[in-house]
């Protein structure tokens, strides 16, 4: 017997509409408010923000409306960020002091967030342009002891971090202008434009980021971005470029790739360090 809910949603095009329903009677609070949701549902709002919450590298994370929804795939850049302060590749903070941690385009505060759960003490920054976005991440930040800041890329952190952030991580805007009208409607209706358009080529606002991160890298330091994988070519020159040290991570079951690029305490040491980015 089929379920009334599950077959409207799936009407409206909700790939997962067992799941979505699932959802969505587990948290409405009422038949009343449960109806509002699906109607608002089937009309495109972002499930997250309907429920107030999306799971996030095994998180819940506030959504507020108008804010851009953290993916899965972004958990990537979680992934790369830890296991830098970690260690694993290499070149970790130094011993006895806190990792420094930049979260740029930060949105909720989804990345950030992940990042200092599951390293302690690490020292973090986010910043967004969208004062909506702003307020959205000091919820999820703020009790972590974090800092938010509302401006344009790097323009409001504090002179004192410069040369001092062991990583900077940016889930920037990445879609073509031309390509939004093709977005999927809770994206294209429902999140804010500047969280989405990466302009012309989507990679407006990554070439800011990668040429402004060396000012504020710690040697050794590493800038960890997402990116579609047809842009993969321009941004790593453009990290090159900065005096940076590119090199491509994909993760085919998230359908996530990232360009994470070091920054070299010497350009003897950067060299010894460079590996062979993919252009494909």
């Amino acid at each position: 017997m089929s379920d009334p809910l599950v077959d409207r949603l799936r009407a409206a095009g909700c790939v997962f509409a067992e799941d979505e329903a699932t959802l969505l009677r587990a948290e409405a609070p009422d038949d009343a408010v449960l109806e509002s949701w699906v109607r608002r549902r089937v009309a495109g709002e972002p499930l997250e923000v309907l429920v107030g919450w999306a799971e996030f590298a095994g998180l819940r994370v506030t959504v507020a409306p108008g804010v851009f929804v953290p993916r899965a795939r972004t958990a990537l850049l979680v992934r790369e960020a830890v296991g830098h302060l970690a260690g694993r590749d290499g070149r970790a903070p130094s011993a006895g002091r806190p990792g420094v941690v930049v979260d740029l385009c930060c949105g909720t505060g989804a990345v950030g967030l992940a990042v200092v759960t599951r390293v302690p003490g690490t020292v973090l920054h986010a910043v967004d342009l969208d004062p909506a976005a702003v307020a959205c991440a000091r919820t999820n930040l703020e009790p972590c002891g974090a800092t938010v800041h509302e401006g344009d890329l790097d323009a409001p952190l504090p002179a004192e971090l410069r040369g001092r952030v062991d990583v900077l991580v940016a889930n920037a805007p990445y879609v073509p202008t031309d390509a939004i009208a093709g977005m999927p409607p809770e994206a294209r209706d429902h999140e804010a434009r500047v969280a989405l358009d990466g302009g012309a080529d989507g990679l407006d606002v990554l070439r800011r980021v990668v040429a402004l991160a060396p000012r504020w890298l710690a040697p050794g330091g590493v800038v960890v971005v997402e990116v579609g994988r047809p842009q993969i070519p321009t941004l790593t020159a453009a990290a090159q470029d900065a005096g940076l040290v590119p090199r491509i991570v994909q993760d085919r079951d998230l359908g996530a790739t990232a360009l994470v690029a070091v920054m070299g305490s010497s350009p003897a040491a950067a060299a010894g360090m460079e590996q062979p980015a993919p252009t494909g």
